[in-house]
């Protein structure tokens, strides 16, 4: 009710298994709609979600997510990899099944767009001079205070060192310098 704006016609507390199963089928008729899904899309149901199935569940938060959250994180290629076991005449058959909860990676770099570093190299790379002195000069402004001098993007940048001093002084953060190594030596002391 809340996300999707609505109210629902639904009693606030059902007590027997009848009139939670018609609470849950009237609530989920109202989610695939505010979702904007067929029934034949949905990975959950009144049964799966009653019995407490947890990759039913999981598929319906996630859609519940990607809809009222399309900035939210999730990571690609989840996956759950399910085994049935099932009863039969001769004895114990089962079989494996490999569940996707979020897209996979290739889809979803292939839907989003460039950012706007992306444009620019695409659009004007001519700028591309433009803009990193402009950001030498926002860093070099900000390290300043710590009596640090930034000249060259790409040398400096490249330890992690500058970054994280900026990131600190940008957000307030104290930054314990026993934590990290000033003048990395390895590839290790960078991580």
């Amino acid at each position: 009710e809340n996300l999707g704006s609505l109210k629902l016609d639904v009693e606030k507390i059902a007590l027997t298994e009848k009139k939670q199963r018609q609470k849950l089928s009237v609530i989920l008729e109202a989610v695939a709609k505010c979702l904007q899904l067929e029934e034949s899309q949905l990975k959950w149901n009144v049964e799966s979600i009653l019995a407490k199935d947890l990759l039913s569940t999981l598929h319906l938060l996630v859609a519940i997510a990607k809809h009222f959250e399309p900035t939210l994180a999730l990571p690609p290629n989840v996956q759950v990899e399910t085994i049935t076991i099932e009863t039969t005449s001769t004895g114990l058959k089962t079989s494996n099944a490999v569940e996707y909860i979020t897209e996979n990676k290739e889809n979803i770099e292939a839907q989003s767009k460039d950012d706007a570093f992306d444009e620019l190299f695409i659009c004007a790379p001519d700028k591309l001079d433009a803009v990193k002195k402009v950001l030498l000069q926002f860093v070099d402004q900000h390290v300043g205070k710590l009596g640090l001098n930034v000249n060259d993007i790409e040398s400096q940048f490249s330890d992690g060192v500058i970054l994280l001093l900026i990131i600190g002084q940008l957000e307030g953060y104290f930054l314990n310098l026993r934590n990290f190594f000033l003048t990395p030596a390895s590839t290790m002391e960078m991580v």
